[in-house]
Parts: C-alpha cells; structure tokens; sequence
C-alpha cells in the first residue's frame, strides 16, 4: 500500500528542505517506497480530521493502511524498521544506530530550534543581543561534541544509517548562521548528506510545493 503524508501547501522554510516533512520525504527515498502528498493549508491544520490525525496540529503525518503516525522522528524509525536501508542488520549496530537517531532529536536540535525561534519571537526585547550569543555558545558545545566524535569518518557508525538521516537534517537548520563553517568536518558531513541522491530527489520534491504550490511524487 502506497503511504500518504502530509505537507505545507505554503512551507513557511522557503523552500529550502526545512520543514518536517523532508525528513520523512528523504526516509521514504532512502528505502525506494512511494508515497503520496496531501497538500494542507495553514488554516487546515487545526481542523478537527487533521487533528484526529496528529493531535498537535503540526505536519508531517504517515497514513498506510489502518496505520496512522505522526511525528517526523517516528515515522522514520517505522520505515527504517520495515525496510532495508536506513538500518544495519547487526543487532548492536542497529542499536546504536537508533540511539543517533534519539541524539539528533533529543540533544542537537534542541538548542538550534530554540535559537530559531528566539531570532523571531524576541528580536525587539531588550535583552535579544545578550541572549543570541548564550545560545550560539549551547550550539557550539553540542557540535564540538559532535565534531570530536565523527572525527574524519564518513558517516557517525559505519554505513550512512537513520541516525546520520535526522542528524543532517538538524545541522541543515543552521544553514542560515555560520557556525557549523566553524566545524569543517560537520559541514562536510551535512554536504555528503545532501549528495545523495535520495535526499536531491526529496528536496525536488519538496521545493515543488514551495514554488509551484504542486506535489511531486
């Protein structure tokens, strides 16, 4: 069966592969699984049937079947799962895949989204100038971290896995900063991320929907 998500039919990202559904959109052509987008308004996404779907009003969800999820970090763990690609076989390989996969989430991104979201909700408090710098330092420490641990390796445990998936997708929201150029070998990471054909063909279809309001499946 063919799975439906849910996506922005505005994304507020720009275009630029941000929003949450990227994610599952890359997982989906990691693994060869087709699917199918169901373009939502802003408006849309507080209405009682999309709330019946994803209680928090958010994007993405993952329909298949009687099989109904929503978020993106989930849904990508359920694919990785139930299709080869995003999984090593070996048992503790595949444990620690999926421990990266709860780092990206749980300790990266944290501080990057908040620092996101400041940048737009505080801008014109008083204390913005003071705050910004704390937070790119909190940044920081996570992506030294980070940077002491990938070292020179290709991918953060072996073959590219679902851990390497959601922890490129974290460092891609600091696109608009330069603070991963201060990590040479974390922006490389993220460009070897963004190499593969899987995530191209995902951000394609994604920037679809941003500049012609059209899925492309």
């Amino acid at each position: 069966m063919v799975p439906t998500i849910t996506a922005f039919a505005r994304s507020p990202d720009g275009g630029r592969g941000l929003a949450r559904d990227m994610v599952v959109r890359w997982a989906l052509e990691e693994v060869g699984q087709p699917y199918t987008v169901r373009l939502l308004p802003f408006e849309a996404m507080s209405q009682p049937d999309h709330v019946a779907l994803q209680p928090f009003a958010q994007i993405p969800t993952y329909e298949a079947g009687d099989l109904v999820l929503f978020e993106s970090g989930a849904i990508v763990l359920h694919l990785a799962q139930r299709h080869a690609g995003l999984l090593p076989i070996d048992d503790d390989a595949r444990a620690r895949a999926v421990g990266w996969m709860f780092a990206a989430l749980n300790t990266v991104e944290p501080p990057i989204v908040e620092r996101e979201q400041v940048a737009y909700t505080e801008r014109n408090e008083s204390w913005y100038a003071q705050r910004l710098p704390l937070l790119d330092d909190r940044i920081r420490r996570r992506l030294r971290q980070l940077s002491d641990r990938l070292r020179d390796g290709e991918w953060l445990d072996g073959a590219f896995s679902a851990g390497d998936l959601l922890m490129v997708m974290v460092l891609r929201r600091l696109g608009g900063t330069r603070i991963l150029a201060e990590f040479p070998n974390l922006a490389a990471y993220v460009d070897r991320g963004e190499a593969r054909p899987a995530f191209r063909h995902a951000y394609a279809a994604q920037h679809k929907v941003f500049t012609d309001g059209t899925a492309l499946e």
